[in-house]
């Protein structure tokens, strides 16, 4: 499934309205600001990933026995 296709399934989603927003309209400072916000949701999200993916690990493991 490629990036359109999640966007397109739904547009009130704010991951879809934020990779359609104008960024021709923001100043260097508020571009910069996104781009901090922005990697410190990237970086939430990985640790999400990395919880999730031992959690699962676990329950794999413990499931197996």
């Amino acid at each position: 499934m490629d990036f359109d296709e999640i966007l397109a399934k739904n547009p009130a989603d704010p991951l879809s309205q934020l990779v359609r927003q104008d960024l021709d309209r923001l100043s260097l400072d508020e571009l910069a600001a996104r781009i901090a916000v922005l990697e410190s949701e990237i970086t939430r999200s990985r640790q999400q990933i990395e919880r999730a993916s031992k959690h699962r690990a676990i329950a794999d493991d413990l499931f197996r026995r």
